[in-house]
């Protein structure tokens, strides 16, 4: 799984039949690479993710690829490679919160 914040929309008028009506969200994933660390990494990349959940723009969220992506659509054949999984309500490290949503 991939943690990760919303950073918008896409708005596709054409596509595959099988992801009419999906929503669609740019996600970049999100590391917490130092042991004391207290924010977030942001990775220098993006996803483009299928949202069922209702995620908004700044929102943490968890995504997954690959074949657990297709697992986590209504149509397990839709062409997808990643979906938003979860809605983040917070993130505790140790005595360190550091994302609570809002």
């Amino acid at each position: 799984m991939i943690l990760a914040r919303v950073e918008g929309a896409l708005v596709a008028t054409r596509k595959h039949d099988r992801m009419t009506g999906k929503k669609l969200l740019l996600v970049r994933p999100l590391t917490v690479d130092q042991p004391n660390a207290e924010n977030f990494k942001e990775s220098n990349s993006t996803l483009v993710a299928v949202d069922q959940l209702g995620a908004g723009e700044g929102q943490v969220v968890l995504v997954v690829q690959g074949s657990s992506a297709r697992l986590g659509m209504t149509d397990k054949d839709s062409p997808v490679d990643a979906v938003v999984i979860g809605i983040v309500d917070t993130v505790d490290m140790g005595k360190r919160l550091l994302y609570k949503s809002q």
